[in-house]
């Protein structure tokens, strides 16, 4: 079969590869723990619910302007005004199947082939195949100080002739960190020095821990005008547990926010009425849905740790946000590849090896699941990786031994 060039570069997403696996060992009966997830389990706020429901009982389920119906796009500034503190028009909004799309669109409409874009390690999976997809080459940025958060000189050193976009995800996926001030202050100052594009996602920033302060990069901006080239993204995804939605946005200058809408309108039409009057519904509605699963996650977030910190050989950072923790295994196995895959083998649970986000020897660990789930499940890893635990372990209905070193 002939593949195109760019065909030929894109890797599967690990994170749904992994979903699709947990999948198929569930409905086969394993007793498999998901310690891998990227999705809240809380349930989908009901006047989201009741939103679709209405619209579909109409029986007029029609095409919808493609860069998002007149009342999500006016819930989507609201929003703006309230998190951001930001009074933008509709022309700077448009919707779209997901955050992950919003992001792909941005970059096609600025980015060229051959053209550079940076962001910090680790990374969303999904970043450097975007960023292939068009043609461009991924440059990702190892932090200096071998922590996850990543200094301004970490971007300054990689910036070359060719870069033409810089992507920030604070909280970050896979580690939980939320950068400094003092970083998301002086990338969105330096980027408007330089004149790039910068893309904020924003994905999980209503998802923070322990009092901390919820940064606005519009309060580091000075050029606010039709010329900026500062991009917010933010769905509903993460904080209204709707990921089966897909429902993202933009917020931009008028002239991407036109080259994106064109392009959605070739792609994809644009997102589903049904799932966009839902999303209508979940940001007009109740909200103390967000701060009841933020309080929840937290909580689990701590018994992650805990748990973790008790294990030998492992270091693991505390999230200041997310549902994720990206935890240090190099101890028993550089290739984090092959010991995710000894851990869903041996212990039936799966993690998501680190080499996607950047950083081999690392796994992500998610703590959205039931706190029954983490304490089994990493009690099953110590037993997978600890020469010292017992030889036997239980396991569902079935007795495992251990037969390796």
């Amino acid at each position: 079969m002939s593949l195109s060039k760019i065909a030929k570069t894109i890797k599967g997403s690990p994170t749904l590869f992994l979903n699709k696996k947990f999948a198929i060992l569930k409905e086969k009966g394993d007793p498999v723990i998901h310690l891998g997830g990227g999705e809240p389990k809380s349930k989908v706020p009901m006047e989201a619910v009741t939103a679709t429901i209405k619209h579909l009982n109409t029986r007029e389920i029609r095409y919808a302007p493609v860069d998002g119906i007149p009342e999500l796009k006016q819930a989507i500034i609201n929003y703006t005004e309230e998190f951001y503190n930001r009074k933008v028009a509709s022309a700077n909004v448009m919707s779209s199947g997901g955050a992950k799309q919003a992001i792909m669109l941005a970059l096609q409409a600025v980015v060229n082939p051959g053209e550079e874009v940076i962001f910090p390690v680790p990374y969303w999976v999904s970043y450097p195949e975007m960023v292939r997809l068009c043609g461009a080459v991924p440059i990702p940025a190892y932090p200096k100080n071998k922590s996850f958060y990543p200094q301004l000189k970490d971007i300054e050193d990689r910036i070359s002739s060719l870069t033409k976009a810089v992507i920030i995800n604070s909280p970050n996926n896979p580690s939980g960190a939320m950068y400094s001030e003092e970083f998301i202050s002086d990338v969105v100052q330096f980027c408007e020095k330089k004149d790039l594009y910068l893309i904020m996602d924003d994905i999980y920033h209503r998802l923070i821990f322990d009092g901390k302060k919820r940064l606005n990069p519009y309060d580091y901006a000075k050029k606010l005008d039709d010329n900026s080239k500062l991009v917010i993204i933010n769905g509903v995804s993460k904080q209204y547990a709707m990921t089966g939605f897909r429902i993202g946005w933009a917020i931009a200058n008028n002239n991407l926010i036109e080259a994106m809408t064109n392009m959605q309108a070739h792609q994809t039409s644009g997102p589903s009425v049904l799932t966009q009057k839902g999303a209508v519904g979940a940001l007009n509605g109740d909200q103390s849905c967000i701060e009841s699963l933020r309080d929840t996650l937290e909580n689990k977030r701590n018994l992650m740790m805990k748990m973790l910190n008790d294990l030998d050989g492992v270091k693991v950072t505390k999230p200041d946000g997310t549902f994720y923790c990206f935890a240090d295994f190099s101890t028993f196995n550089k290739n984090s590849n092959k010991l995710s895959e000894h851990l869903i083998d041996k212990a039936q649970v799966l993690t998501v090896p680190g080499t996607g986000f950047g950083m081999d020897g690392y796994l992500r660990l998610s703590y959205c699941g039931t706190e029954q789930d983490i304490t089994e499940g990493i009690n099953r890893i110590r037993w997978a990786l600890d020469p010292n635990s017992p030889a036997e372990i239980i396991i569902g209905d079935k007795k495992y031994t251990r037969d390796w070193v």
